[in-house]
């Protein structure tokens, strides 16, 4: 079909905001700023609003997330980022990915999604009550799977309707079922168990679940990855086929995802889904930077929020475009994990002239300073009565492998050890207390 053209809708080209996209959550990770709870895995609302802001074109709708919310599970669920409490941070992967092509990042996250999604899709269908109880819903994997097949099988750079695609899914068997049984459906209701239940309505149960499902992992999970190009609008209003059920008469909408009209596979969908071989960017240039002797950093134009994020962890920003660079700020940079290297490759990729020499000698000065120092962990520290008694500790074949003498009289035992130093300490005739 051609390109929609209905005057109200938003088409939204997400091909490259999704690859600035990639790093900018990346870095935000990177910056101790994402948290998810450690029991649903869903971001908490700060981090959900910190995403928004460093989305590079915003979020699909101000009032209601989509990308915003999707990302750090995405990132999560692929492996990039692990949980530490309630915080998410970088794996050694999610690390070396900031350095990588934003297309192989995206087709590994997609990849990952469809096989280890955190959360079922259909919970952010909040209307449709009653998901919770025992035995309702089925497996989620093959759900997922399902409409990523659906969606291959559509063809790249054309447009279709999402109920063009909805029509395809039931005529090929492509459904993604969501009830377990006929005994699950009478338990899922919208606003009434009674007078809602989805059992009734026979009629409009596909599109209220199996196509909600679909419109969610299509819009939430696909377009923000930047595999759709994408046309919707506001969702209230958008869609009725929900009406027929009696308890639904105050409903402006079934899902924040209900205004998704269109989609269409773009360039980087393709190579992501397996339908192309390689990809080839369709546009969008490196913004550059100016690095100059006394150590400030311009940036000549508009950067991506990802590079603002990347200069912002190593130097100190002095006005709008400029940061400076100090030995203070890329030891700080340094505390929380991250790598000179990779700050001198980022500079070196933004920039058309060579660094100048002020800047190489003082990344290399402090990476030079930052490694004569060594953290080796947490340690306990034992005393002994007199010199002579550490000595033959420190000394004997069987403990002297286990500790470390630190002084005359203490001897440091490394957490893994402390079980096996009492023991040999027991064969030599002493105790601790």
């Amino acid at each position: 079909m051609g390109k929609p053209t209905v005057s109200t809708d938003t088409v939204r080209l997400t091909e490259q905001e999704s690859l600035a996209n990639v790093h900018a959550v990346l870095h935000l990770c990177a910056s101790g700023r994402l948290r998810c709870s450690e029991k649903t895995r869903r971001p908490s609302s700060a981090t959900v609003s910190a995403v928004a802001q460093a989305l590079s074109a915003g979020d699909f709708f101000a009032h209601d997330a989509i990308a915003a919310f999707a990302w750090p599970l995405l990132i999560h669920a692929g492996g990039l980022a692990e949980q530490a409490g309630s915080r998410l941070q970088l794996t050694a992967r999610g690390r070396s990915a900031l350095s990588k092509p934003g297309a192989e990042t995206v087709r590994q996250l997609w990849r990952r999604w469809v096989s280890h999604g955190l959360i079922d899709e259909m919970s952010r269908i909040e209307a449709i009550k009653g998901q919770r109880c025992a035995n309702v819903l089925t497996a989620l994997k093959p759900r997922r799977q399902i409409v990523a097949e659906a969606l291959a099988g559509c063809s790249a750079g054309e447009w279709i309707t999402v109920d063009e695609l909805f029509a395809v899914m039931r005529r090929e068997n492509l459904s993604p079922t969501i009830a377990r049984s006929e005994r699950g459906l009478w338990r899922l209701y919208l606003v009434d168990p009674e007078y809602g239940s989805l059992g009734y309505a026979d009629f409009s149960n596909w599109p209220m679940l199996e196509g909600r499902y679909t419109l969610c992992v299509l819009f939430e999970y696909a377009a923000t990855l930047g595999l759709l190009d994408v046309t919707y609008t506001d969702p209230a209003g958008a869609r009725d086929d929900f009406r027929g059920n009696c308890a639904a008469e105050d409903l402006d909408c079934l899902s924040r995802y209900d205004g998704l009209r269109a989609i269409r596979i773009n360039a980087l969908g393709a190579y992501v889904l397996g339908l192309a071989d390689t990809y080839q960017a369709t546009g969008g240039t490196e913004q550059e930077l100016k690095v100059l002797p006394n150590l400030d950093i311009v940036a000549l134009s508009e950067i991506p929020v990802a590079d603002r994020l990347v200069l912002d962890a190593y130097a100190e920003r002095t006005s709008d475009r400029v940061w400076s660079l100090t030995a203070t700020a890329l030891l700080a940079a340094l505390d929380t994990g991250r790598s000179l290297e990779e700050f001198s490759r980022f500079l070196g990729n933004r920039c058309h002239t060579e660094l100048p020499s002020t800047v190489t000698t003082l990344i290399d000065d402090v990476a030079r300073r930052s490694s004569r120092l060594r953290d080796l962990g947490m340690t306990q520290l034992v005393e002994c009565a007199d010199p002579a008694l550490a000595t033959l500790i420190a000394n004997d074949r069987s403990l002297r492998t286990l500790c470390r003498p630190i002084g005359d009289r203490h001897l440091a035992i490394p957490p893994e050890s402390g079980g096996a130093f009492r023991k040999g300490l027991r064969t030599l005739g002493y105790s601790l207390h």
